[in-house]
């Protein structure tokens, strides 16, 4: 995934392939991911539905289907948000993705780490940290303005110093890709590299219930930032089960897809 998909999907952008070239890969890639998640499961009962698949694939649905609408939009939001081409054109494509995933990274975390701190923010993230399992398919189970906010952070610095669409895509697709592997149950290492990527076994972290409501772990693509903020926590010895995820203190937090959507408007402003 990391080398193989991700290095797939930058050839098909850089070598101008079309748009459904790069949704196959991606539909690949999903398919990839519940295959090995049953192969090599880190916890087998996350494999099985707890009564949130429909839930979770409406949260997809909505949520990718508003990436896909931004991505396309990019051209017309690049010229229009642009206040001056800076943007590295000259540089090698890979370095030029590189850059652009640890500005996003900064954004989205730096959002991510502040919606544990603003009730109003929390209110509308509190709807990511409701699962009790972890696998694939709900990296992406995130209340659509929380994620319109986050994206919106992590992509308005590059759109105005001249994002190329290209560069655009390729984000979209690396980030995907992470979303996949961030919340995969595969029982999978990538050894010292763990220190350094977001993925899984470091990002279990984030979402255990009795550590204030995952007050570490904030990073997406990296934990730079949260070396910076002196977020990082990990301790190899612990295993999860589903009774350590999920809200300590709203226990009975919604299930369903829309009264997920209405909690946030419903309760008021709750500190984490």
């Amino acid at each position: 995934m990391l080398v193989g998909v991700n290095g797939a999907a930058l050839a098909l952008v850089h070598g101008g392939a079309s748009k459904p070239w790069l949704g196959g890969l991606l539909l690949a890639a999903i398919v990839a991911t519940f295959l090995v998640e049953r192969a090599i499961p880190y916890e087998p009962d996350w494999n099985r539905s707890h009564g949130d698949v429909g839930r979770d694939l409406l949260h997809f649905l909505v949520n990718e289907t508003s990436n896909v609408l931004a991505l396309l939009s990019l051209p017309f939001l690049s010229g229009w948000a642009c206040l001056r081409d800076a943007w590295p054109h000259e540089w090698p494509f890979v370095l030029q993705v590189l850059l652009a995933v640890l500005v996003f990274d900064f954004g989205v975390t730096l959002t991510h780490w502040l919606s544990h701190r603003v009730p109003a923010l929390w209110r509308l993230h509190v709807v990511h940290h409701s699962v009790k399992r972890f696998y694939g398919f709900n990296g992406l189970m995130k209340h659509p303005l929380h994620q319109a906010l986050e994206m919106t952070v992590g992509v308005a610095p590059l759109l105005l110093v001249g994002l190329p669409s290209g560069v655009a895509s390729a984000l979209a697709a690396l980030a995907f890709v992470q979303l996949l592997m961030q919340h995969s149950n595969a029982d999978y290492t990538v050894g010292p590299m763990k220190y350094l990527l977001a993925l899984n076994a470091g990002h279990r972290f984030h979402h255990l219930k009795w550590a204030g409501v995952g007050d570490v772990n904030f990073g997406f693509f990296t934990h730079l930032w949260d070396y910076l903020l002196g977020t990082w926590s990990y301790t190899p010895e612990k295993r999860f089960s589903s009774d350590d995820l999920g809200i300590a203190k709203e226990p009975d937090f919604p299930v369903g897809y829309w009264a997920q959507l209405r909690e946030p408007f419903l309760q008021g402003s709750k500190e984490t």
